[in-house]
């Protein structure tokens, strides 16, 4: 209640302030918007003090940091003449329009010397820019592989900050489903698709509280008022096994109205390697090493269109089919040896996995201009359906001390429905404050439906333990109101409050009739600070001071408490017991021109919930991996990040960041006192060797990981690209080689609990392939966006 009571305190006190927002607004000669234009603002006393921004759908390019002072403004935009003016911003004259003179120009003919940076901070998110990386990657999870600073582990998951995963937002909707169908979409997804990544480390009040790990939002290229365009796109690369995709965009447009469709088909092929030895007793081990394939193909298929009804009001329908058909097979020997190294038991198992997945999402928006300050009301609503069905044979071959087989097979079918209705409004009072406040509605039906068999005889016998039924649903209506405002000093202050109400119900009916409900509500403040700090050489540095808090519920996935056969030494079940844990987040960052570089910050959690692995309480040699609240944790860490301004022959970010991760709590019912530090290094290099040929380079290193009470030691990977245009930029061939020197290998080690073990793991990561693009088309208003050469 005291922070409630501050907030509207606030709210009511900057309402009666005046801020100073300059916003450049581009149009052409007809008077609609230009996307995408590039907006130069130079201070006519100080040539040095630079700002750059482009503008967005309804050609409006807004500086929060204005001045009140005189600048020159240059305005530039494929196939239209550049525009250089003088203004004078003052107060309450912080809005300019400017029309520039247009001409059809064929995709040959342009010439653009507009440079964009590959990292950029907005507000509270940073923007990376995806079209470098996209020329040395198959899908748009090989591009999240080699965004600086992000790192995509083995499994799927992303990690910004903390030692606890990043949500996954695609077109601004978190994806609500396993790391696996998140994986399986980002990969069937073209590597061009991508107009931006957003980072959002700390999220503020508009977004879900569901983000204790940060968010990645991936915002898919959609129709412009570019004129009819396409591109064509095909590429393969080849590690033991091979990679291919191709596919198409197509845009058509008018004054009105826009469409698009875009396509992708791919197959992939890959292998894993796994070793490991654990202590199952004072004097025994067990040896393992498994190698598993995993063939499949996936296909893509994005369509949608904008629909101005007039000069207020947008519509626009966008729709995504993803499907995929995978396949694994598993082998693995274990052994188990006493201390003199002599077999106790040997035995061989395979695994066969064959899956299907489709996932349907349909999305709905409407977007309402209020008034030309930029004040808008966006409303969506979107359906997603999602379809999973696993079918496993697998087979054990016991050598010794007994030769017999055991055989079993079954079937997992799982379903998901998804609705969500969200509205948001941003409204800019005559005073300059801006109010953002909004409702969000999600509700969510998931299924699962596991029935397994042991095969003896010719014969199938029911598996007690793996047959399963698992129901669940879920919703969580939330609301939200943040206002900001320029204070005296400097100063820009953003507070908010979010208040979500969540209720979820699940029901295991077969083994046997089990179910919880969780039904709670929660408050989540958000407050962020900000203000110049200095000058230096014409390039201001900026501080940001923010706090938030989050809550991380667990998923139907991890609550499920359907078995899933790994091999007669472990098995994945859900918790249904798992409580929601809850993080405070305090950070401090630095930007110089709206580049991110440095930050430290400290996260406190608790009631953390954790991926562990236990001994089951009847076999001594099987192991569990599942869920648990493990107590509480202190998180510290620190990033920099350090670039080369883009614009040169030569551009190169580079940064670091360090983690210490502090656990306070219980691990299979013993105390649990564990800390860990760990580094982790990224970088990025361009260098333009010609007018059209680039020699690209990127790479990570982490020392001292640290993933699920997992301690990982020092691995990485380095890769580079090299692409040459012809055609007059029409075509782009890329070669690209990933992970070069092979030192992906992942060495680990577990030591809580019950469980000793270590071990290393490899997947097919080393990688060599070619990349193709072919652009056409005639463009009345082309889009710089996509034809800014990266000359950085």
């Amino acid at each position: 209640m005291r922070t409630l009571l501050l907030l509207s305190i606030f709210i009511a006190f900057a309402a009666r302030g005046a801020g100073q927002s300059l916003q450049i607004i581009v149009k052409d000669s007809q008077k609609e918007p230009l996307i995408g234009a590039t907006v130069q603002l130079t201070q006519v006393a100080d040539t040095t003090a630079v700002l750059f921004n482009t503008t967005d759908v309804s050609g409006v390019a807004v500086f929060e940091r204005a001045g009140q002072k005189p600048y020159r403004v240059n305005i530039s935009y494929i196939g239209y003449k550049p525009l250089e003016k003088t203004i004078s911003v003052k107060s309450g004259n912080a809005r300019f329009e400017f029309q520039l003179e247009e001409g059809a120009v064929s995709l040959g003919e342009v010439t653009v010397i507009a440079r964009r940076p590959l990292i950029r901070q907005e507000d509270d998110k940073m923007i990376i820019d995806p079209e470098p990386l996209a020329n040395i990657s198959t899908n748009t999870l090989e591009i999240l592989e080699s965004t600086p600073g992000l790192f995509v582990d083995q499994d799927g998951n992303i990690y910004l900050n903390s030692a606890t995963p990043a949500l996954v937002f695609i077109n601004g909707r978190e994806q609500r489903m396993s790391t696996q169908d998140v994986a399986n979409i980002l990969r069937s997804l073209p590597p061009g698709s991508i107009q931006q990544i957003e980072v959002l480390r700390t999220p503020s009040t508009k977004y879900d509280a569901s983000g204790s790990g940060g968010i990645v939002n991936v915002v898919l290229k959609k129709g412009v008022k570019i004129g009819r365009t396409g591109s064509f796109h095909a590429g393969m690369n080849q590690g033991v096994y091979g990679n291919r995709f191709a596919g198409f965009n197509l845009n058509n447009s008018n004054n009105k109205s826009t469409y698009y469709l875009s396509g992708n088909f791919s197959t992939r092929d890959g292998v894993e390697d796994l070793n490991s030895i654990r202590t199952l007793s004072p004097d025994s081990t067990l040896q393992q090493s498994a190698r598993t394939r995993t063939p499949g193909r996936q296909a893509y298929l994005g369509f949608g269109l904008n629909h101005d009804v007039n000069d207020k009001l947008n519509l626009s329908y966008d729709g995504r089919v993803n499907m995929g058909w995978s396949e694994s097979s598993a082998t693995n020997f274990n052994r188990i040896e006493n201390l003199e190294n002599l077999p106790l038991s040997e035995n061989d198992n395979r695994i066969d996995n064959q899956s299907r997945f489709l996932s349907l999402q349909q999305d709905l928006g409407a977007t309402f201009k209020i008034d030309t300050l930029g004040s808008e009301w966006d409303t969506k609503f979107s359906y997603t359906f999602s379809y999973n069905n696993n079918a496993q044979d697998y087979l054990s071959r016991f050598l010794l001390p007994f030769d017999f087989a055991l055989r079993g097979e079954g079937d997992n079918l799982q379903n998901r429905h998804f609705f969500l209705f969200q509205s948001d409004l941003t409204y800019f009072f005559p005073q300059k404050l801006k109010l953002e406040t909004g409702i969000k509605s999600t509700y969510q039906t998931y299924g699962s439906q596991a029935d397994y068999f042991f095969r003896s005889n010719d014969s199938l016998i029911v598996d007690p333990l793996r047959t399963n039924a698992f129901s669940y649903r879920e919703n969580i209506n939330a609301a939200y109101a943040q206002a900001s405002k320029t204070l005296p000093g400097k100063f820009l202050l953003k507070a908010g409050m979010r208040m979500e109400h969540t209720w979820m119900e699940g029901r295991q009916t077969v083994p046997a009739d089990t179910s919880f409900i969780i039904n709670r509500a929660d408050f989540f403040p958000y407050l962020y600070l900000s203000r110049p700090l200095v000058a230096i050489a014409g390039f201001e540095l900026r501080g940001f001071l923010i706090y938030r808090k989050t809550i991380n519920r667990p998923g139907y996935q991890s609550l499920n408490p359907y078995i899933k056969y790994i091999d007669q030494y472990l098995y994945e079940t859900g918790n249904p017991g798992l409580q929601p844990q809850f993080t405070d987040n305090f950070e401090a960052n630095i930007s110089m021109d709206d580049m991110p570089i440095f930050a430290v910050g400290r996260n406190y959690t608790k009631d953390i919930f954790s991926s562990v692995i236990y001994q089951d309480p009847q076999f001594e040699s099987v192991a569990v991996r599942t869920y648990d609240n493990v107590g509480k944790s202190r998180e510290t860490y620190f990033r920099m990040i350090g670039a080369i301004p883009p614009g040169g022959k030569y551009f190169f970010v580079v940064g670091a960041q360090y983690n210490l991760n502090e656990y306070d709590g219980v691990y299979e019912g013993a105390p649990l006192s564990f800390s860990r530090g760990s580094w982790r290094f990224f970088t990025f290099h361009s260098l333009n060797i010609g007018k059209q040929t680039k020699l690209t380079m990127n790479g990570f290193m982490m020392l001292r990981g640290l993933q699920n009470f997992y301690e990982l030691n020092t691995f990485g990977q380095l890769s580079f690209g090299l692409s040459q245009t012809l055609m007059g930029k029409k075509l782009q061939i890329t070669l690209n080689a990933r992970d070069v020197l092979r030192t992906m290998v992942t060495r680990f080690n577990l030591n809580q609990g019950a469980i000793l073990t270590e071990g290393d793991r490899y997947s097919d990561n080393q990688r060599f392939g070619l990349n193709i693009r072919y652009s056409f088309g005639l463009r009345k208003k082309d889009e710089q966006r996509n034809m800014l050469q990266y000359d950085e």
